[in-house]
């Protein structure tokens, strides 16, 4: 497999239209796991993380599916290649901070990324299009007992699975939901029901995760205890929550569309139209344009825009990977030029 495509091609199953496309963007399932016998990442040695490596290189060999599969050391990438996972999602930024003696394994569709010797020794996430909890759970859970035959985990009897931070212990399982809210923002609900998420035993982070903004309206709601919780009650718990958040937000939708009226579909079409004209655009401005746009679409406001391509345009329009097609760091004007363009053609299907 040409691990080139990780960083140029832009054909993740994670961006493709899946269940309630209109509100929620993606679904992961992440479980930690460490294996026994070796310190923790946090305490690990350079000798300690190889041979983490080493052992998981060779579980990985054993996966279904196997040849699908490739293994990249992060210390063997660039800089600008290291980003372009983080803004594919199949990285987390905690993750790339120290390259030696770390690596991914990734599957072919992007679905599957199992980050090495990050936070835990092991950090198995699937990412599905939509509202896809369940599916990434149990491809999840296939491929963590395909690795368990071949590694020994670090496990207590009386608590679980054991991991570097205190909150994953138990289960280990994050679940996560990315959604866009644009509506509940618009109209300052969108505090009140985070604060309510948080009351119930959800996490509300930004487009990256735990430390990073809310880029373009975009948030991701995840779980917040796993000791002494089924996994499966835990996904069915998040999965009633963000059922009610995406409520929320189409019901807010209708009501800005009703008190704002042309004003909204003025603020719609003057996003569309900078998007397909400008010359220039920053990343913030970029997703803040996108994300009326993607309001827009679903309102049926911009009828011959694809939720698909403002799915894409969520990498394309990323400063690393703008770079990294580049082929070479570029200063900030001439990334805000590319970028202009690349959003005029995904939007108009021809360059302008």
């Amino acid at each position: 497999m040409d691990k080139e495509k990780f960083f140029t091609q832009v054909d993740a199953a994670w961006l493709e239209q899946g269940p309630e496309a209109d509100t929620v963007i993606s679904s992961r399932i992440r479980l930690a796991r460490n294996l026994d016998a070796l310190p923790f990442p946090p305490a690990a040695g350079k000798e300690a993380l190889h041979e983490v490596l080493s052992q998981v290189e060779a579980a990985a060999k054993h996966l279904p599916e196997a040849k699908r599969f490739h293994i990249l050391e992060l210390s063997r990438l660039s800089p600008l290649e290291r980003q372009v996972l983080i803004e594919k999602h199949l990285v987390s930024p905690e993750h790339v901070r120290e390259a030696e003696g770390r690596g991914v394994i990734l599957r072919d569709d992007q679905a599957v990324s199992i980050m090495i010797n990050e936070e835990d020794h092991l950090r198995i996430q699937i990412l599905l299009p939509g509202l896809s909890l369940l599916a990434a759970w149990q491809l999840a859970n296939r491929l963590d007992d395909s690795l368990e035959q071949h590694l020994d985990y670090a496990f207590d009897k009386g608590v679980g699975f054991l991991t570097s931070c205190p909150t994953n212990v138990g289960t280990g399982l994050r679940a996560s939901i990315m959604l866009h809210l644009p509506a509940l923002v618009l109209l300052n609900q969108a505090g009140q029901v985070f604060t309510t998420l948080a009351q119930l035993g959800a996490v509300v982070r930004g487009l990256y995760g735990e430390g990073t903004q809310a880029l373009g309206n975009y948030f991701q709601i995840s779980n917040q205890l796993t000791l002494n919780h089924a996994e499966e009650d835990l996904i069915t718990t998040l999965l009633g929550l963000v059922n009610q958040v995406i409520q929320q937000e189409r019901a807010a939708r209708e009501r800005l569309y009703h008190e704002l009226g042309n004003r909204l579909v003025d603020m719609v079409w003057r996003a569309y139209g900078t998007l397909t004209h400008a010359r220039i655009l920053s990343g913030d401005e970029a997703m803040k344009l996108l994300s009326d746009v993607r309001l827009g679409v679903n309102l049926n406001l911009l009828p011959q825009v694809k939720l698909t391509d403002l799915n894409r345009l969520l990498v394309l329009t990323r400063s690393g990977y703008i770079q990294r097609v580049a082929g070479k760091e570029l200063p900030a004007a001439e990334r805000d030029e590319r970028r202009a363009a690349i959003v005029r053609e995904e939007l108009t299907g021809k360059v302008r």
